[in-house]
């Protein structure tokens, strides 16, 4: 009997893994890329480090599911963090945790995540097809520029429209729809968020490590993490902010503030009878240079700015009223939001095919036979993380299994 033949359309984190999961269960699998190198988006995530996954048990990855988490149980427990990691360091990629259980290559560099994912495939066989899929039929033909292919099955990962640079460009979302399939509206998630502050643009590209950033939209407070921060030429980014962004209601943008503790290790009596010791310690000198041991230097002006202190100012001549408003901005300096990044600088797409139509068990497609989704296409995203690519493994692992 002929071998069952799968179309994997999309060669990203889902594609790679629904791919090389469909050729390890004996099917004949062909994958459509229309870049000319699987896994590009890959390779730009974490920095370039790629937050492969987060080291967690399947509830906690539900846990940190924003939208339609209950939808990705079996997925999960089909495919859990450990069998990714178990994947990767069976494939000679030494992996790490950080903070907040987030699992890195080692060496720091996604290319070896990448790379070990197109060994695999190289080593199945998989054929790969670098051309753009224009269409697929209902009767799994895969169109693509110049020529068509007949299919058994079909898996949908193509992505969403985050960073359209590396090829995601909502192609799938098309072929979704002409398949009888409904798309739930489309918005960038995990994004910057944009200020009014003009003063932030000097701090362009300082992170900010162990600080408290809280949000309160119409007075309520929506937000309250410690972490990683960092400030932007229009704002601020870095993980605490693109999980903000998960929260922040974008109908009310002008209702929402930013407020960033410095110190949320010390209390304001700590902090200011620690700003007193490195006074007197360096008396005569001048205040803005005695800061030097509390802040980094390019956040020194700001902070006397919106302290109203005068950075020229001998720190044996801060008033009692100076050190405390210094003390007030160390452990609350405030924002106001203008906007949030767009789909450019999305981390990932909000929104996607139903997942009312799609079978949770198997990933197929409730309106098509033999149709498959997997990854950011589906209307499911997750906080930062590694949450994410959890996601794509696990739904790409389900699809590959089951086409």
């Amino acid at each position: 009997m002929d071998k069952r033949r799968v179309a994997v359309i999309g060669g990203g984190a889902a594609g790679m893994m629904a791919a090389i999961t469909a050729a390890g269960e004996g099917k004949e699998v062909t994958l459509f890329e229309k870049n000319k190198m699987l896994g590009r988006k890959l390779l730009i995530t974490g920095k370039g480090r790629c937050n492969v996954t987060n080291d967690c048990e399947p509830e906690e990855l539900i846990k940190n599911v924003a939208t339609n988490p209950r939808f990705l149980y079996s997925a999960f427990y089909g495919f859990d963090s450990h069998k990714t990691m178990e994947y990767f360091e069976s494939r000679g990629v030494k992996l790490k945790t950080e903070r907040g259980r987030r699992v890195f290559p080692e060496s720091d560099r996604s290319a070896d995540i990448v790379n070990a994912l197109r060994k695999n495939i190289n080593e199945l066989n998989i054929n790969i097809i670098n051309d753009t899929v224009v269409s697929v039929d209902f009767d799994k033909t895969v169109c693509c520029k110049g020529k068509s292919y007949r299919f058994d099955s079909v898996i949908i990962a193509t992505g969403g429209k985050s960073y359209p640079l590396t090829g995601s460009t909502g192609d799938g979302y098309r072929f979704a729809t002409s398949l009888g399939h409904s798309v739930t509206p489309l918005t960038p998630a995990l994004v910057p968020v944009n200020t009014k502050e003009k003063w932030v643009r000097d701090l362009s590209g300082l992170s900010l490590k162990n600080v408290d950033l809280v949000c309160r939209q119409g007075g309520k407070r929506i937000f309250s993490e410690r972490g990683e921060m960092l400030f932007t030429h229009t704002g601020v980014s870095g993980p605490l902010v693109l999980s903000l962004s998960s929260v922040l209601d974008p109908k009310r943008l002008e209702e929402a503030e930013l407020t960033i503790d410095l110190k949320p290790a010390l209390d304001e009596k700590t902090l200011e009878n620690r700003i007193m010791r490195e006074i007197e310690a360096e008396k005569n000198r001048e205040i803005k240079n005695v800061l030097r041991k509390l802040l980094p230097q390019t956040l020194i002006v700001p902070v006397l700015t919106l302290s109203a202190v005068n950075g020229e100012k001998k720190a044996n001549s801060v008033t009692v009223s100076e050190r405390q408003a210094l003390v007030k901005t160390l452990k609350g300096i405030k924002l106001t939001v203008k906007e949030l990044g767009g789909f450019d600088e999305a981390v990932i797409t909000s929104g996607g095919v139903s997942v009312r139509e799609i079978d949770p068990k198997t990933m197929q497609s409730k309106i098509v036979k033999d149709l498959y989704f997997a990854g950011e296409i589906i209307d499911v995203d997750a906080y930062t993380g590694g949450y994410n690519l959890q996601i794509a493994f696990s739904t790409g692992y389900l699809a590959g299994k089951n086409a």
